[in-house]
Protein backbone atom coordinates (compact mmCIF):
# COMPACT_ATOMS: atom_id res chain seq x y z
CA UNK A 1 0.00 0.00 0.00
CA UNK A 2 1.39 3.69 -1.14
CA UNK A 3 2.52 5.00 2.17
CA UNK A 4 0.75 8.32 1.70
CA UNK A 5 -2.40 6.75 1.10
CA UNK A 6 -2.13 4.44 4.08
CA UNK A 7 -1.06 7.26 6.18
CA UNK A 8 -4.23 9.46 5.47
CA UNK A 9 -6.65 5.86 5.91
CA UNK A 10 -4.95 6.03 9.07
CA UNK A 11 -6.16 9.56 9.64
CA UNK A 12 -9.51 8.32 8.91
CA UNK A 13 -9.27 5.65 11.37
CA UNK A 14 -9.16 8.42 14.32
CA UNK A 15 -12.20 10.64 12.84
CA UNK A 16 -14.38 7.81 12.38
CA UNK A 17 -13.06 6.80 16.00
CA UNK A 18 -13.88 9.83 17.40
CA UNK A 19 -17.51 10.14 15.73
CA UNK A 20 -18.60 7.20 17.46
CA UNK A 21 -17.10 8.22 20.72
CA UNK A 22 -18.53 12.21 19.85
CA UNK A 23 -21.99 10.39 19.65
CA UNK A 24 -22.30 7.87 21.88
CA UNK A 25 -21.23 11.16 24.72
CA UNK A 26 -24.33 12.83 22.45
CA UNK A 27 -26.88 9.82 23.54
CA UNK A 28 -25.34 9.75 26.74
CA UNK A 29 -26.11 13.68 27.29
CA UNK A 30 -30.08 12.95 25.67
CA UNK A 31 -30.66 9.88 27.67
CA UNK A 32 -30.28 11.83 31.02
CA UNK A 33 -32.08 15.05 29.36
CA UNK A 34 -35.49 13.21 29.28
CA UNK A 35 -34.60 12.34 25.20
CA UNK A 36 -34.54 8.55 24.90
CA UNK A 37 -35.58 9.00 21.47
CA UNK A 38 -32.90 10.82 20.08
CA UNK A 39 -30.10 8.61 22.72
CA UNK A 40 -31.09 6.02 20.99
CA UNK A 41 -30.74 7.46 17.52
CA UNK A 42 -27.56 8.40 18.48
CA UNK A 43 -26.40 5.30 19.99
CA UNK A 44 -27.25 3.49 16.79
CA UNK A 45 -25.36 6.23 14.56
CA UNK A 46 -22.21 5.33 17.38
CA UNK A 47 -22.69 1.83 16.84
CA UNK A 48 -22.52 3.11 13.08
CA UNK A 49 -19.08 5.05 12.88
CA UNK A 50 -17.29 2.09 15.10
CA UNK A 51 -18.32 -0.10 12.05
CA UNK A 52 -16.66 2.59 9.40
CA UNK A 53 -13.37 2.63 11.76
CA UNK A 54 -13.88 -1.02 11.45
CA UNK A 55 -14.11 -0.86 7.92
CA UNK A 56 -11.21 1.47 7.33
CA UNK A 57 -8.64 -1.30 9.65
CA UNK A 58 -9.79 -3.84 7.78
CA UNK A 59 -8.95 -2.53 4.82
CA UNK A 60 -5.68 -0.64 5.66
CA UNK A 61 -4.86 -4.59 6.89
CA UNK A 62 -5.56 -6.68 4.04
CA UNK A 63 -3.87 -4.00 1.39
CA UNK A 64 -0.62 -4.83 3.04
CA UNK A 65 -0.94 -1.42 5.37
CA UNK A 66 -1.04 -1.70 9.33
CA UNK A 67 -4.19 0.32 10.75
CA UNK A 68 -3.01 2.00 14.15
CA UNK A 69 -5.59 2.25 16.56
CA UNK A 70 -5.07 5.94 18.02
CA UNK A 71 -5.81 7.50 21.35
CA UNK A 72 -8.90 9.56 21.34
CA UNK A 73 -9.84 13.09 22.27
CA UNK A 74 -12.43 13.45 24.82
CA UNK A 75 -15.95 14.75 22.91
CA UNK A 76 -18.03 17.61 24.54
CA UNK A 77 -20.29 16.10 26.94
CA UNK A 78 -22.62 19.23 27.44
CA UNK A 79 -25.17 21.11 25.38
CA UNK A 80 -27.80 23.75 25.49
CA UNK A 81 -30.37 22.32 23.37
CA UNK A 82 -30.97 19.35 21.21
CA UNK A 83 -31.35 21.79 18.21
CA UNK A 84 -27.61 22.44 19.22
CA UNK A 85 -26.75 18.92 19.93
CA UNK A 86 -27.95 18.29 16.14
CA UNK A 87 -26.25 21.61 14.66
CA UNK A 88 -22.73 19.94 15.89
CA UNK A 89 -23.83 16.55 14.05
CA UNK A 90 -24.13 18.46 11.02
CA UNK A 91 -21.04 20.62 11.39
CA UNK A 92 -18.91 16.65 12.08
CA UNK A 93 -20.68 15.33 8.90
CA UNK A 94 -19.36 17.89 6.49
CA UNK A 95 -16.04 17.55 8.66
CA UNK A 96 -16.17 14.07 7.72
CA UNK A 97 -17.34 14.83 4.31
CA UNK A 98 -14.22 16.87 3.31
CA UNK A 99 -11.90 14.06 5.36
CA UNK A 100 -13.09 11.57 3.08
CA UNK A 101 -12.88 13.61 -0.24
CA UNK A 102 -9.36 14.33 1.20
CA UNK A 103 -8.88 10.43 1.02
CA UNK A 104 -9.99 10.52 -3.07
CA UNK A 105 -8.77 13.68 -4.26
CA UNK A 106 -5.30 11.85 -2.78
CA UNK A 107 -5.70 8.16 -4.58
CA UNK A 108 -5.97 10.31 -7.48
CA UNK A 109 -3.08 11.92 -7.69
CA UNK A 110 -1.76 8.94 -6.43
CA UNK A 111 -2.94 6.65 -8.86
CA UNK A 112 -4.64 4.14 -5.94
CA UNK A 113 -7.65 3.54 -8.13
CA UNK A 114 -8.34 0.40 -5.73
CA UNK A 115 -8.70 2.81 -2.90
CA UNK A 116 -10.37 5.20 -4.60
CA UNK A 117 -13.38 2.52 -5.65
CA UNK A 118 -13.46 1.35 -1.99
CA UNK A 119 -13.76 4.88 -0.52
CA UNK A 120 -16.54 5.66 -3.18
CA UNK A 121 -19.27 3.85 -0.22
CA UNK A 122 -18.05 6.25 1.96
CA UNK A 123 -18.59 9.32 -0.57
CA UNK A 124 -22.03 7.96 -0.60
CA UNK A 125 -22.79 7.32 3.16
CA UNK A 126 -21.42 10.93 3.84
CA UNK A 127 -24.15 12.41 1.21
CA UNK A 128 -27.10 10.35 3.29
CA UNK A 129 -25.27 11.26 6.46
CA UNK A 130 -25.37 14.92 5.68
CA UNK A 131 -28.97 14.43 4.59
CA UNK A 132 -30.17 13.08 7.60
CA UNK A 133 -28.74 15.51 10.34
CA UNK A 134 -30.58 17.94 7.82
CA UNK A 135 -34.12 16.45 7.75
CA UNK A 136 -33.17 16.26 11.92
CA UNK A 137 -32.79 19.83 11.84
CA UNK A 138 -35.70 20.53 9.73
CA UNK A 139 -37.99 18.77 11.88
CA UNK A 140 -36.41 20.71 14.84
CA UNK A 141 -37.50 23.82 13.46
CA UNK A 142 -40.60 23.04 12.47
CA UNK A 143 -40.87 21.63 16.42
CA UNK A 144 -39.89 24.77 17.81
CA UNK A 145 -37.99 25.15 21.15
CA UNK A 146 -40.94 23.91 23.31
CA UNK A 147 -42.48 20.31 23.63
CA UNK A 148 -40.20 17.78 21.70
CA UNK A 149 -41.89 14.46 22.97
CA UNK A 150 -43.20 13.78 19.68
CA UNK A 151 -39.72 14.68 17.91
CA UNK A 152 -37.93 12.52 20.76
CA UNK A 153 -40.73 10.06 20.07
CA UNK A 154 -40.22 9.65 16.46
CA UNK A 155 -37.01 10.33 15.74
CA UNK A 156 -35.83 6.38 14.69
CA UNK A 157 -38.97 6.75 12.21
CA UNK A 158 -36.78 9.44 10.55
CA UNK A 159 -33.70 6.80 10.41
CA UNK A 160 -35.66 3.97 8.77
CA UNK A 161 -36.74 6.05 6.01
CA UNK A 162 -33.80 8.12 5.33
CA UNK A 163 -31.34 4.70 4.82
CA UNK A 164 -34.48 3.03 2.62
CA UNK A 165 -35.09 0.94 6.16
CA UNK A 166 -32.06 -0.57 6.20
CA UNK A 167 -28.38 0.62 7.39
CA UNK A 168 -25.21 -0.66 6.13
Amino acid sequence: MNKNVEDILNRQVEREAYSSSLYLAMASWSEVNGFPGVADWLYVQSDEERLHMLKFVKYINERGGHAIIPALKKPETEYKTVKSMFQEVLKHERFITASINEIVALCVKEKDFTTQNWVQWFVNEQIEEEANATKILDKLKLAGEGNLYLFDRDIMALRAAGAGGAKA
